[in-house]
């Protein structure tokens, strides 16, 4: 079983930037492709970024393709999401989740392992 820990939420202005970090508890990201997604209160969890297994192909949610970036940093054995020019439809509950495939999927149902997530506020 795989462990996913997020770092990085919290309370930010509009037009700001913050930077998500994935790690897991107990095994590296080899052989998974990794994906973002979100969840604000009242709304279905939504598609937001991923990156296949190779880290060589993305794919954005549209409404926060051009300010989000996902990536990989495989010294630190992490998955970073780049946030910038937040607005505050951003506001969410911001989970990572692993697949266990070299491809990389937008679907929630593709997805094997979650983290708990991390609360991204973002004021007006």
């Amino acid at each position: 079983q795989v462990q996913l820990v997020e770092s990085g939420g919290g309370l930010v202005q509009a037009g700001g930037s913050l930077r998500l970090s994935c790690a897991p508890s107990g095994r590296t990201f080899r052989n998974y492709a990794m994906g973002w997604f979100r969840q604000a209160p009242g709304k279905e969890r939504e598609f937001v970024a991923a990156l296949n297994w190779s880290g060589g192909s993305t794919a954005y949610a549209d409404s926060v393709k051009g300010r989000f970036t996902i990536s990989r940093d495989n010294a630190k054995n992490t998955v970073t999401l780049q946030m910038n020019s937040l607005k505050p439809e951003d506001t969410a509950v911001y989970y990572c989740a692993a697949d266990n495939s070299f491809s990389l999927s937008t679907r929630e149902g593709s997805y094997d392992y979650w983290g708990q997530g991390t609360q991204v506020t973002v004021s007006s």
